[in-house]
């Protein structure tokens, strides 16, 4: 597996990750899916220069150009619900692309430690297509395993990328253990040091579904 950490270089998408873990700015929840949604939008530049092409005759009011479009055959995948606006992002650009959703949550059933639950997942076929597999954090790793799994009863992909905002080292090396990743990609807008007790990354952002859409019971 390839790991893409895009904030060893210096851009604008530095500014919006800051924004992000921002307490103060978080009190927006707009502003906190707004930033969600434009890191999609530049994540899904990064990746469209790994993509394939092919050349299509466009024709302008004074002539004829052959123009390079991406010749993939796109899913965005997207696990609920903190996804929903990174997704958005990379809709944006990819707009002819399908889509799939799942839904994965931490269910502590009224002790300390949890487990994620998959309940739910729509998807089209995904038998020789590129899928960009989407969550704003990949914690633990168990969330984008599960999801990855219940995705590949639906064929199997020519391609995968897989897309987190802000990873753990430690989510990094469960995935590398745990799936089979072969040519499959891993880009990260940032790659923080560890996870504290409760299993959310240190120095994070907080819970991006809470912060998106408001708090949970």
């Amino acid at each position: 597996m390839a790991i893409i950490n895009l904030s060893k270089q210096q851009s604008l998408l530095g500014t919006f990750v800051a924004e992000l873990r921002d307490v103060n700015v978080q009190q927006d929840p707009m502003r906190f899916r707004r930033n969600l949604e434009r890191i999609g939008e530049v994540m899904a530049y990064e990746i469209s220069k790994t993509l394939d092409y092919k050349h299509v005759s466009t024709k302008t009011p004074l002539g004829t150009v052959m123009s390079p479009v991406v010749a993939d055959k796109l899913v965005i995948g997207t696990i609920l619900r903190a996804g929903l606006p990174l997704h958005h992002g990379f809709l944006n650009y990819f707009d002819r692309a399908e889509n799939a959703f799942v839904s994965a949550f931490r269910d502590y059933a009224g002790g300390k430690d949890f487990e994620i639950n998959i309940e739910y997942i729509s998807s089209p076929d995904l038998t020789g297509k590129t899928l960009i597999l989407v969550d704003p954090m990949l914690a633990t790793g168990n969330s984008f395993e599960l999801a990855y799994k219940a995705l590949m009863t639906k064929g199997k992909p020519a391609k995968v990328h897989l897309v987190s905002v802000i990873a753990s080292e430690d989510g990094i090396n469960y995935m590398e253990e745990k799936l089979d990743l072969g040519s499959m990609d891993l880009w990260c807008a940032a790659i923080d040091p560890e996870l504290n007790a409760k299993s959310y990354i240190v120095p994070g952002l907080g819970d991006a579904g809470d912060l998106a859409f408001g708090e949970k019971i």
